[in-house]
């Protein structure tokens, strides 16, 4: 591995962090906000330190293998998290650096996780920046980097590969560079419309702005302590719907649209199920939530349409204690946890494909028993899938379950109870921010001890970059020469 190439991108990608610190930074210059300083001390330290690592890192390498992408894109997501934070620690809004880390690193992951107990005292730049990391992170520090930074003059693949979520990495455009720009085109177009749409609803800009950020990343920050359900604005929370259902399926989706190509919704089996499934479980808790909870047939939809949209595509938000529903809806909403949005999106959790894929290849399994000479692939579409796809989302998973269990048993040790260990094993692991009980949409995650928050930063990182390219990095054959 060349470690002087894998540092000097470290030295770019905190050139470009430090960089936009600038905007909140400005966002405190404009509110008159001491929190400025601490921007301009933050800024400092990430270009300094950037160039630092530029210069002393001098590499003639022109093409990235694949050990490097994994050690390049991991790094960049604890660095960013780390530099990110400074900030935060500046401002004295944590108590502590695990504090500061672990909300940073619920940002950049697009989490959502918070320790923060009252969101509405901070100053509006700290709001800002905590808004906007989640924005950053959506699409990726990396993804972002490949797109303005050519100046890295290297091959920008593997660190596609490492970044993008989903088993099957799609190329929209001949070059990398181009697809990452493409894509960031089309994420900015959206987040802008989604902005403009909440101050035509209510809003004020700030709020605008920073809900978008959140919402187009699927991170679930808000600016207010009861999240959009302090708003109590009906056409708020549809906006939110629809721009959450929007970022939780496959960006390059978004891209053929915007070039005509509507024909790609119906034959997208991905898309398909994506849809149906989201649609299914509203109706379901739906129909358990009127009557029982909700008198109004309106109020019920429009409460299950939310919840069950912003759990499944991972974003986060609340329009309600979800925590105090009935057992069924809580249920439902623990296993759409596991499910998560489609590949190529911001969401988190095991990716529709993954699922659709599993069924199937489960179905196959059942096929070959009634007819044991029989020879059939699984297919989407239309097209065979290779073994070696089926091979890896079957290992992603269990890797994903066993992860779970762990995580589960580890909390647990922490003095942590169950539900609250569970649920916020599979809200951290899956990128989705509250769980249920004690980490609930109307907790925090402030009364986790310090062993179990670094417990739920490491599952934050490895949902965030989809297990293996974390995981690899703890494998005896990876270091090998």
């Amino acid at each position: 591995m060349s470690f002087a190439l894998i540092f000097r991108i470290q030295g770019f990608l905190l050139l470009f962090l430090g960089s936009t610190m600038s905007v909140p930074s400005a966002v405190a210059l404009y509110y008159r906000e001491t929190s400025f300083s601490s921007f301009i001390a933050a800024i400092t330290i990430n270009i300094l330190t950037g160039l630092f690592l530029i210069l002393v890192c001098p590499s003639s390498e022109k093409q990235i293998s694949h050990r490097d992408g994994f050690l390049i894109v991991s790094l960049a997501w604890i660095f960013a998290a780390f530099f990110g934070s400074l900030p935060f620690l500046f401002d004295n809004t944590f108590s502590s650096f695990t504090n500061a880390y672990f909300e940073t690193v619920s940002g950049f992951t697009t989490t959502g996780a918070t320790v923060l107990g009252n969101i509405e005292v901070l100053p509006r730049s700290i709001l800002f920046w905590r808004s906007m990391i989640q924005w950053l992170g959506g699409m990726g520090i990396i993804l972002f980097s490949i797109a303005i930074l050519p100046l890295l003059g290297v091959g920008g693949m593997q660190l596609y590969k490492a970044e993008v979520p989903g088993p099957v990495v799609e190329k929209i455009k001949p070059r990398i560079a181009e697809t990452a720009r493409s894509l960031w085109k089309v994420y900015i177009v959206l987040s802008a419309l989604q902005a403009l749409l909440l101050m035509v609803s209510g809003m004020n800009l700030f709020d605008a702005v920073c809900h978008s950020f959140t919402t187009m990343a699927t991170g679930g920050f808000s600016t207010r302590n009861l999240s959009i359900e302090s708003f109590q604005n009906p056409y708020v929370e549809l906006v939110c719907i629809v721009f959450m259902f929007a970022a939780g399926m496959n960006f390059a989706m978004h891209y053929r649209l915007f070039h005509g190509n509507v024909k790609n919704f119906v034959k997208d089996r991905e898309f398909l199920f994506y849809f149906f499934c989201l649609f299914f479980c509203v109706l379901l808790v739906f129909m358990v939530l009127n009557g029982s909870v909700y008198d109004n047939s309106l109020v019920s939809l429009r409460k299950a349409a939310f919840q069950v949209t912003s759990i499944m595509t991972t974003t986060g938000y609340s329009t309600a204690n979800f925590d105090t529903w009935p057992v069924f809806t809580k249920f439902v909403l623990l296993i759409l946890m596991f499910v998560g949005g489609s590949a190529g999106s911001t969401g988190g959790g095991i990716k529709c494909i993954r699922i659709l894929l599993i069924i199937k290849k489960c179905y196959r399994e059942l096929f070959y028993m009634v007819h044991p000479h029989a020879i059939s692939s699984v297919k989407i579409g239309g097209k065979s899938i290779p073994e070696n796809i089926l091979r890896s989302v079957s290992g992603f998973v269990i890797l994903y379950i066993l992860i779970f269990i762990t995580g589960t048993l580890a909390m647990s040790l922490c003095g942590i109870d169950l539900i609250s260990s569970l649920s916020s094993v599979a809200a951290s692991l899956g990128n989705i921010g509250p769980g249920l009980a004690g980490v609930g949409p109307y907790e925090n995650f402030s009364a986790i001890p310090f062993f179990g928050k670094w417990i739920l930063i490491f599952l934050m990182l490895m949902g965030r970059l989809e297990i293996f390219t974390l995981l690899i990095l703890f494998t005896p054959e990876f270091w090998k020469k």
